[in-house]
């Protein structure tokens, strides 16, 4: 008896259907975010910037463990020593053996300055987890251990050179990663609340609320961004210490940087309002509150998050050009800002070149995180494929 075969059915990738077909079809939530989710993954550069930046953050939770040194310790012998790049040996008897070359010092005869060159005849063998500085890791476990330092906690290494007060470039750029990054999650946190406050009365009530916040945001805006941080920087008292000039910088960059955010909001609360969920919610016996922040800012949330993104890296590059110009953070604190003071002499770069690392620094961050902004607005457009 002859049986009839059912054909297979053909496999839906090569009917040309899409991910989102393929989820209706095995019958999986289509969530927004997974929506989010799905198209930034296909954002190369948006994926890469967004591990740099995780690895960024990485470097600011755990900053005594990675850096070499303590950010204080200097050694008056060696400033503006050149960077020591780590070499690996295997000659050794005992197995592979790394080392950085020492340097030789001389003093020039007319001018008495101190100038380190690498001499290569020198060695001073560096490790794993050496020991080091001591620390209190979050300021709860004493420890003495660092990614990497020299074997013996006497000798000095500078992967990264020193500055004029022979503190090692490698620690100071990651501790005051802490400084140059968290100032744009908490400035970016005060902007947010701001400009989710006022762009949502200003989109959701309309009138005369909306005409006197536009009015407030336009001024806001049509002053010019570097003179109103500098004249708003140069009021705070000198005699501050480091945290209360560090809030004071952060309050000024959040008081300014809430406009942009606040239009985004508005935009976005003036095309909703509209829409029939909130037409059903508001005939359902929902409060203005329920419905703005329980219907309308979670159906905006991938816009106002792909928002705070594109905002981080200018609140990073406020507060490292008024410490660049000496109106920001200053020392002992510790920022990227800070760290770049020295590289506005030209004489000291053609000295110490290397002391224009920190910018490199600033960078990338900054371009990874905008990389991770234009991938998340493009993943929250919903009519962009």
């Amino acid at each position: 008896m002859l049986t009839r075969t059912k054909k297979p059915a053909a496999a839906p990738e090569a009917e040309g259907y899409t991910d989102a077909d393929l989820d209706v079809a095995s019958g999986r939530n289509n969530s927004p975010w997974r929506l989010v989710w799905r198209k930034f993954r296909k954002h190369k550069l948006a994926v890469a910037g967004a591990v740099v930046v995780l690895l960024a953050y990485f470097v600011v939770v755990f900053a005594e463990f990675l850096a070499p040194g303590s950010p204080s310790s200097g050694d008056s012998e060696h400033t503006y020593a050149p960077p020591q790049m780590v070499k690996v040996d295997l000659s050794w008897d005992d197995g592979l053996r790394m080392y950085v070359n020492g340097y030789r010092t001389v003093r020039d005869p007319e001018t008495f300055e101190q100038i380190h060159t690498v001499d290569p005849d020198q060695r001073v063998p560096v490790r794993f987890l050496a020991r080091g500085d001591s620390y209190d890791m979050w300021g709860l476990i004493p420890w003495d251990r660092h990614l990497i330092g020299a074997v013996d906690a006497d000798d000095s290494v500078y992967f990264l050179g020193s500055d004029r007060s022979g503190r090692d470039l490698l620690s100071l750029i990651i501790h005051g990663s802490r400084v140059s990054l968290s100032i744009g999650l908490i400035g970016v946190a005060v902007s947010f609340l701001l400009g989710l406050f006022f762009g949502g009365i200003s989109g959701y009530f309309g009138g005369a609320p909306d005409t006197l916040i536009q009015r407030i945001i336009e001024f806001l805006m049509a002053i010019p961004t570097l003179p109103l941080w500098l004249s708003l920087s140069a009021a705070v008292p000198a005699d501050w210490g480091p945290m209360m000039r560090y809030f004071a910088i952060t309050t000024i960059l959040s008081v300014i940087g809430w406009t942009g955010l606040a239009r985004v909001v508005r935009g976005r609360f003036l095309s909703l309002r509209e829409e029939d969920f909130v037409t059903a919610a508001r005939l359902d016996g929902c409060g203005r509150v329920r419905i703005i922040f329980r219907h309308m800012v979670p159906s905006m949330s991938s816009h106002v998050i792909a928002s705070l993104t594109m905002a981080v890296p200018a609140m990073i590059l406020g507060e490292t050009a008024m410490s660049f110009l000496g109106l920001g953070l200053q020392s002992p604190a510790i920022s990227w800002g800070v760290l770049l003071q020295e590289a506005q002499n030209v004489r000291t770069l053609e000295t110490a070149p290397w002391l224009l690392i920190p910018g490199a620094a600033v960078f990338v961050t900054v371009l990874a995180m905008n990389f991770v902004g234009d991938g998340l607005r493009d993943s929250a457009d919903p009519y962009k494929q």
